[in-house]
């Protein structure tokens, strides 16, 4: 499979077998990440790898905190949904982003742009790798209902939490999801003015 066919084949896969991953399979896909380009070469990225009890415990942190925004009167989307899938994958990936260093404090907002389009890379670039090893993956904001909670239960106070991958063999096969048009999306200009 070339990149163009993992592209076209990726999905967001919300059901996954009850089969485990071999380490060495999850490995590929975190050097698939470790890979991605990143500004200044940063490589802003940490990953917390969670299996068995410790996935469950993810998806617990989700629903605690969920139901602590629904009895404020607030919303949660798709969280409850989501930490069911985290409790079924094999795997869940929860990316941080590091500190900014203090000579870029100056640049903090910035550096903070340039970091998040660097972990999306890496973290496309994991869901590509799973597509190659013939694996399903979710990619997953919803952890952010938690981002504190979580934060400091992985021991990880000082980074901030961006995002999760969940990850194994899928045991569904959605139809891909409309894209706009190119012509909806995208402007060529090959003049200056405006």
């Amino acid at each position: 499979m070339n990149t163009i066919e993992a592209i076209a084949a990726r999905r967001s896969i919300r059901a996954f077998k009850d089969e485990e991953l071999p380490e060495e399979t999850v490995t590929k896909i975190l050097t698939a990440a470790s890979r991605a380009p990143s500004g200044k070469n940063r490589q802003p990225w940490r990953f917390a790898v969670l299996t068995t009890e410790a996935r469950t415990h993810l998806a617990d942190l989700i629903d605690r905190s969920c139901q602590a925004i629904r009895s404020a009167g607030g919303e949660v989307g798709s969280a409850p949904g989501t930490a069911q899938v985290i409790r079924q994958a094999p795997v869940t990936i929860v990316i941080f982003e590091t500190p900014i260093p203090p000579e870029w404090k100056n640049f903090e907002s910035g550096m903070r742009i340039v970091d998040v389009q660097s972990i999306g890379a890496a973290i496309q670039n994991m869901c590509l790798a799973a597509v190659e090893l013939g694996l399903g993956s979710l990619w997953i904001a919803d952890v952010l209902y938690a981002e504190d909670t979580i934060s400091r239960w992985l021991g990880r106070p000082e980074e901030r939490l961006v995002a999760a991958l969940s990850i194994g063999y899928p045991d569904e096969s959605p139809d891909p999801r409309s894209r706009k048009p190119l012509d909806e999306v995208v402007e060529w200009r090959s003049e200056a003015s405006a």
